[in-house]
């Protein structure tokens, strides 16, 4: 397995997705109800590895093969919920991918498409909303990030389960109602 990296934060990142949502809107023309940018590279001045996550919001599950239609032509192919249900991923057929006709190298993301219902988006989007609003949450997530790198520099699976705990809690901070008064 290889090394993978946790960059400081990029401003480029958002601007990267605001390319690749236009060009993903336009494949799925108008099916998308939505299309968020979630994980660490969604969340300013948090370091990341320079993966951009993106989740595809359609309005019904019912409509994923629909989804999986308009995305083949530009070059993404079905992986399945790959154990997340509700959580359809994409992978790409190469760096030109999503294929427009610009023939350019587009950024290493990951691509999902979920219903609006599904629980997995709202975990997504929660997540990354609350670290968007509490900057010292996100330093502590920061500082976690590294130390796990740090332990685990080439196996993610550990990476990811030693993020675990302290997810779940950010989670449970997310869906407290927010104090009375302030």
């Amino acid at each position: 397995m290889s090394i993978f990296l946790i960059e400081n934060y990029d401003p480029a990142w958002p601007v990267e997705f605001g390319q690749l949502s236009a060009v993903l809107g336009s494949a799925l023309s108008g099916l998308a109800v939505a299309i968020e940018h979630v994980g660490s590279t969604a969340v300013p001045n948090l370091a990341a590895k320079p993966i951009i996550d993106i989740d595809v919001v359609i309005a019904a599950e019912q409509q994923l093969l629909e989804a999986i239609r308009a995305l083949a032509p530009a070059g993404y192919t079905y992986q399945g919920e790959l154990g997340i249900a509700g959580r359809h991923a994409f992978g790409r057929l190469g760096e030109d991918v999503p294929r427009n006709g610009a023939c350019r190298v587009w950024a290493e993301h990951n691509l999902y498409v979920c219903a609006k219902d599904c629980p997995e988006l709202k975990r997504h989007l929660a997540f990354r909303d609350f670290l968007r609003s509490h900057p010292a949450t996100t330093a502590q997530y920061e500082q976690l990030k590294r130390e796990l790198m740090q332990q685990h520099p080439r196996d993610r699976e550990a990476y990811s389960t030693g993020k675990r705990e302290f997810v779940e809690h950010v989670l449970k901070l997310a869906a407290a109602p927010a104090p009375a008064g302030g």
